[in-house]
């Protein structure tokens, strides 16, 4: 599946979080609770973020498309 329409998927891009956003579907909040242990939304199979600079994070292209086939493959 090629997340991103129009373009050639890059395995080792980083993404940031309005285009996880856009891939995902999820809202800002969501993509946050989700990756909070501490609220009821927590999923551990959400790709960790990674720390670009001081105060700038992005996402693995691939491992939130990996995730997003996981969920899609979960479907019953």
């Amino acid at each position: 599946m090629n997340i991103f329409v129009g373009q050639t998927f890059q395995m080792n891009r980083i993404i940031n979080l309005k285009e996880v956003i856009q891939v995902t579907g999820l809202s800002r909040a969501t993509i946050y609770n989700i990756m909070d242990e501490r609220h009821k939304q927590y999923d551990p199979t959400f790709p960790k973020q990674a720390n670009l600079t001081v105060g700038r994070v992005g996402w693995s292209a691939w491992e939130i498309n990996q995730w997003i086939e996981s969920k899609l493959a979960s479907r019953e």
